[in-house]
């Protein structure tokens, strides 16, 4: 092992008082965990990669109370462990291409019969991008202006490729066309679900999977943690069809994880 204090290459030993590495050579401590997820944690490395295991397996996720009862920890360690665990999933992928639909989503605030999705009050809006058969991005954005939506979908579907971005009747997405994409559009409004291969149908199948996980799993989330609840639905669609399992891509993670 090449020894970061004294440069030297040389073995290091395991101490018995605390879980780290000595060089035998300056003395000088290592850790293997940190700058990781498992930095200055005292719960079992065996526990930390059951739970990354459950959260990479299940579709909609799971709670932290049933990691409390599973790993017989406090809740407030199931908490921080799962907090930590979807800083792994967290991705922000700037070269989605082909056909691909946009459309917003809308969680919280909901009050008994009250009115629902677009212009409701307290709302959290969530934008998403989905290629047809392929991969997500999800961002919290302020409103569903033009300005909001435009920069996020700019930024991560290269301009002028031949991209072809499917959305609903909101007239915030009309500045498409001038930007340089193709543009199709249906109007919802008007019951108009489908017009040839114009539909949102498969953004607005990841949203439903997402509301189904949230509120049936977790019931609800706030607002300041609503983007690392979306990040772990992404990471999974993401990967629903690699043939590397989702554990070990959580796992290769951790490594290149700096933890503050």
């Amino acid at each position: 092992y090449d020894c970061p204090h004294c440069e030297r290459v040389t073995k290091h030993h395991a101490l018995t008082v605390k879980r780290v590495y000595s060089c035998q050579e300056c003395g000088d401590q290592v850790s293997p965990t940190a700058g990781t997820i498992f930095h200055k944690s005292s719960t079992s490395l065996r526990s930390w990669f059951y739970a990354i295991y459950l959260m990479a397996q299940t579709r909609t996720g799971i709670a932290a109370k049933q990691l409390e009862r599973e790993l017989g920890v406090t809740y407030k360690t199931a908490w921080r462990m799962f907090t930590q665990i979807r800083t792994l999933m967290g991705e922000d992928l700037h070269n989605l291409g082909g056909e691909i639909e946009a459309a917003e989503s809308y969680f919280g605030g909901k009050k008994s019969g009250g009115k629902k999705g677009r212009g409701a009050p307290g709302k959290t809006i969530a934008f998403g991008m989905v290629e047809r058969q392929g991969r997500a991005n999800v961002r919290i954005v302020p409103n569903v202006k033009t300005a909001s939506l435009m920069p996020p979908l700019y930024r991560r579907v290269p301009q002028h490729q031949g991209h072809t971005i499917y959305t609903d009747e909101l007239a915030s997405y009309n500045l498409l066309t001038k930007l340089g994409y193709t543009h199709h559009s249906v109007n919802h409004s008007r019951e108009e679900w489908a017009r040839g291969s114009a539909h949102t149908n498969t953004i607005e199948g990841f949203w439903s999977m997402v509301k189904r996980g949230i509120g049936g799993v977790h019931h609800a989330v706030g607002r300041h943690y609503l983007q690392t609840y979306l990040d772990e639905y992404v990471f999974r669609y993401n990967r629903r069809k690699n043939e590397t399992p989702m554990f070990i891509s959580l796992l290769e993670r951790v490594p290149a994880l700096a933890v503050e």
